[in-house]
């Protein structure tokens, strides 16, 4: 059952309401989203000239906000870069300004972003002649702190070789 009734203006024609839709699609159907349509189509934009104007490291970390009465707002994913944007403002007023955007000021904030996975620690691998090197080299030295790294290396490698 649809919420619309079936002869409604906003009735999808062709469309089954089961199925998943893509946002561009719902927002293209109807006149009824065209300023929501218009603003998802201004952040993206702007996202685009903030990726090209920041550098790499703050335009991952940075989502723009909306334009509201010349003031653009910022979101920072945590203290140090709001810090570094303040400091770069100017520049990219100017920047923004010269792209043709209706930017007077900017509204720095901090909008801390969700905890990214740590990535996997990682497991060397070596093959038994490399592990059997590394024995035969560590025999061949002198008593050393070096020489008790090389045999602890070795014996781990050799321990993990063995198990497979």
């Amino acid at each position: 059952m649809s919420r619309f009734p079936p002869n409604s203006r906003y009735a999808p024609r062709d469309v089954d309401p089961s199925k998943p839709q893509a946002v561009a699609d719902v927002l293209h159907r109807t006149d009824a989203y065209r300023a929501l349509r218009a603003g998802v189509e201004q952040v993206a934009a702007l996202q685009r000239d903030l990726t090209t104007l920041l550098p790499d490291y703050l335009a991952t970390n940075v989502e723009p906000g909306f334009i509201k009465d010349g003031v653009l707002a910022l979101f920072a994913a945590h203290n140090a870069l709001a810090a570094r944007l303040r400091h770069i403002e100017p520049r990219l007023l100017a920047d923004l300004q010269q792209r043709g955007w209706a930017v007077d000021s900017l509204r720095i904030r901090v909008r801390p972003q969700a905890m990214k996975e740590p990535p996997r620690p990682k497991q060397a691998c070596m093959s038994t002649a490399g592990a059997t090197a590394l024995h035969e080299l560590a025999e061949t030295l002198e008593p050393s702190p070096l020489q008790e790294a090389l045999a602890k290396m070795a014996a781990r490698h050799q321990a993990k070789v063995q198990k497979k």
